[in-house]
Formats: C-alpha cells, sequence, structure tokens
C-alpha cells in the first residue's frame, strides 16, 4: 500500500474520535483487484459515517459502536452478521459479540456504574449482534450477567425490540465455498437457498483464514469511551466453539482512572513530557485468531 491508504477516511478536529477495523487480513495490491479494495474502503466508509454523525451530533460512544458496526454486520464482505462464515457443519452460522465501556453512557443514568459490557455468543438468527448486546446492557433487569449464549440470549433480545431472522439470512455463496473448500469437498451443489446470488456476496475475501472480526472504539464528547466488536468466528469451527470476541478480557475491554500523584518516576515523566492530572483511559477491540492452541 502507498501512503494514501493509510490516511484516515473522515477527519475532524472535535473532542471525539471512532476508529472501526474490518478484520485481521491483509489486504496487499497484488493479492487483490481494484474493485475488490474499493468495495471494502467503501464498507469502512460507511461504517465511520455512520458512527461519526452519531457522535458529531453528541450522541453516546455506545449508540456511536453499534451503528458503525451494525453497517458492517449488514455487507456481506465482512465476516460478521450477513458475511459471517459456517462452523464445520455447514448448517448454521454461530455469531458472537460484545460491549463494554469505560463508564455507563450519560443518557442512562439507572445503570450501575459496577455495569460495564456484556458479551453474547453461540448466535444463530439475531441479524445484529451489536445491537443485541447493547439492548441486553441497557437492560440490566431482563439481563443481569456479562455473558448470555444462544436461544436464551436472543429470546430475551426479541422481547426488548430486536430483530431475529431465519438462519438462512447468513448464508452467503462465498462462505458456503470457503467452507466446503476447507473441508476438502465438492463446492457444488449450492443449497437451494443459494440459487441466486450478487456480485458481493461473490467478491472473494481478501481475509482467506476469515479472521475478519470486525469492531469500533468511540470516545465521545462526555468522555466515555465505548468498544464494540462482532464476528463469525473462525471457517469451520466445531459446534459450538466460544471465541475471544464475547470473552470480556480477551476480546475486549474499557477502563477509566484517575492519574495518582506521588510516584516520583511517573512524576519526573510527566514533567518531560508536559502531562497533566486528570483521568486515563483506554479501549480495544481485538481481532485475529481467536484461539491460543498451537501456543
Amino acid at each position: 500500500m502507498d501512503l494514501s491508504d493509510k490516511q484516515p477516511l473522515l477527519l475532524t478536529e472535535q473532542h471525539y474520535v471512532l476508529v472501526v477495523h474490518g478484520g485481521a487480513g491483509i489486504m496487499s495490491r497484488e493479492g487483490s483487484t481494484p474493485n475488490q479494495r474499493a468495495a471494502y474502503k467503501a464498507g469502512l466508509r460507511a461504517a465511520l459515517i455512520a458512527g461519526y454523525n452519531v457522535l458529531h451530533n453528541g450522541g453516546e460512544a455506545m449508540d456511536a459502536v453499534v451503528a458503525a458496526v451494525s453497517i458492517m454486520e449488514d455487507n456481506p464482505l465482512f465476516n460478521s452478521g450477513k458475511g459471517s462464515v459456517f462452523n464445520v457443519d455447514g448448517k448454521v452460522n454461530e455469531l458472537e459479540a460484545s460491549l463494554m465501556l469505560s463508564k455507563p453512557p450519560a443518557s442512562y443514568p439507572e445503570i450501575p456504574t459496577s455495569r460495564r459490557g456484556l458479551g453474547a455468543t453461540l448466535l444463530t438468527r439475531t441479524r445484529n449482534p451489536s445491537q443485541l448486546v447493547r439492548a441486553l446492557y441497557l437492560s440490566p433487569s431482563a439481563a443481569p450477567h456479562v455473558f448470555l449464549s444462544g436461544a436464551t440470549a436472543e429470546s430475551l433480545g426479541e422481547s426488548l425490540g430486536i430483530q431475529l431472522v431465519d438462519p438462512s439470512y447468513f448464508f452467503t455463496e462465498r462462505r458456503w465455498r470457503e467452507h466446503r473448500r476447507g473441508l476438502g469437498l465438492p463446492e457444488e451443489p449450492l443449497p437451494k437457498h443459494l440459487a441466486s446470488t450478487n456480485d458481493v456476496q461473490l467478491m472473494p475475501a481478501l481475509d482467506q483464514l476469515a479472521t475478519g472480526t470486525v469492531g469500533a472504539v468511540a470516545l465521545d464528547i462526555r468522555g466515555c469511551i465505548a468498544v464494540l466488536t462482532s464476528t463469525g468466528g473462525r471457517t469451520n469451527k466445531l459446534v459450538g466453539r466460544i471465541g475471544d470476541t464475547p470473552s470480556m478480557g480477551s476480546g475486549f475491554w474499557a477502563e477509566q482512572w484517575d492519574k495518582s500523584p506521588g510516584n516520583w518516576i511517573q512524576n519526573f515523566l510527566d514533567r518531560i513530557f508536559n502531562s497533566k492530572q486528570g483521568p486515563r483511559a483506554v479501549g480495544i477491540s481485538g481481532t485475529g485468531d481467536g484461539d491460543v492452541g498451537n501456543l
């Protein structure tokens, strides 16, 4: 890539920040076509714009990351939502997502300060897992836990207004062929509901290993950091496999703390770098292999 490929897609001087990622794959000029690169950039730009509009209008960091990730979940180019990979059985796509905040959102004062995030896994009918984890996080009475899975998570989500779809919604021809090819099986005949498709669904993945977990990190004008991560997992994973994405402290984290004076080394460095007293914060949305079995 040249330097132009590394420039921010959106520029702002305001006191809010949004970062998105579309996967851990490598997009090289040699391994991709101009149409591929343009399509992926367009998808990332659309996600950025959706989240940016929330922040620009004074919205919560939580809502900005949900808006951004929802766009990528609806785009079959990314390994999340519509574009999720198959498990080894090839009969269902098992999705997962997570949300965490450095502090509860200001517009929801009823959320206790101890409630920091929520993860969901083994989802097979949730169109937008990002919206599900947001709804569950904001409903501590209905979902008092930090980690939920499968039918329970989806049933609770549906009661909170989250859209559920038939599992066939997640079947794309590209992911089907990828699944069969990975098992050394014939790619055809296609399942009946894949008889018709479109050019986007057929576009070869830049991420040949399907490590295309997507996510976003946002800082809003109130100083809250939110992180959201969403994925279909690994191609041909075992049925019921849970990755790092929904596991707090593994695939995601958001934290805020106050700088405490008194450490002479830290104070010395602060004077050198002109660091000011005040809160510190970090937000991490991870993507990658998700397993450590080969370490």
